[in-house]
């Protein structure tokens, strides 16, 4: 019996999903093209001078203890805004969806204890028919909060969207309640993208007014 070889990726996107994380830094964080990439393995704090490392993994490369760190950073800065929202707060959903084996992480951790303190997702997708760079969750301890990282973690975003030519655009999506976060991603460019569900009439004669609200940011012109 005649085994069958496993198709080769021929979408970009699908492609950069495949690769090892030392292949997608080398060819999305630091490539060629990109004079001035933002990315680096060590950040200091401005205030405290205290050092984080940064690194880039896969779910599947990350430990019990990290994947756990990041969950829980999620409860801490944004439990509240999900149960105030219309989906709720579920765990295990949650779990899984940060499992999703095509995200990437980027990881800010305490150089002397190795402790998890912040963390970017990201994933090449396509989204309503567009390819993007989906930003998944950015999450600070409140003692790396308006230092700059998060500004340099979102650059990271931008630089894997630069480096693969069909995305047009990095995508996020933030509930209406974050009025911090939507200040956040305004100062750095990002709009309310035309995929942003608007108010819904019911047929009860009520209107239905989403709760959260899905931005972005062009790296490229759209064709």
């Amino acid at each position: 019996m005649k085994s069958k070889r496993r198709r080769a990726p021929t979408n970009p996107l699908e492609l950069a999903n495949r690769k090892t994380d030392e292949q997608f830094i080398a060819d999305h964080l630091g490539p060629p093209g990109v004079t001035k990439s933002p990315w680096v393995l060590e950040w200091s704090h401005p205030r405290t001078g205290a050092k984080y490392s940064i690194g880039l993994a896969q779910p599947s490369n990350l430990s019990d203890n990290d994947l756990t760190a990041c969950f829980h950073l999620i409860e801490e800065t944004s439990r509240q805004d999900y149960e105030n929202s219309a989906g709720k707060w579920h765990p295990k959903n949650k779990l899984t969806e940060m499992r999703s084996p095509e995200l990437r992480y980027v990881l800010v951790k305490d150089c002397d204890t190795a402790t998890v303190c912040g963390f970017t997702s990201l994933m090449p997708t396509f989204e309503a028919g567009q390819p993007v760079i989906y930003c998944y969750e950015i999450h600070l301890k409140p003692e790396l909060q308006g230092t700059g990282l998060g500004s340099l973690l979102m650059s990271f975003h931008t630089t894997v969207a630069a480096s693969l030519p069909p995305v047009t655009k990095v995508m996020l999506t933030c509930f209406l309640s974050n009025q911090r976060g939507l200040d956040f991603y305004k100062k750095l460019g990002f709009e309310v993208d035309d995929i942003s569900p608007g108010p819904r009439n019911l047929r009860s004669g009520k209107v239905f007014n989403p709760d959260y609200v899905i931005m972005s940011k062009a790296v490229r012109p759209s064709k």
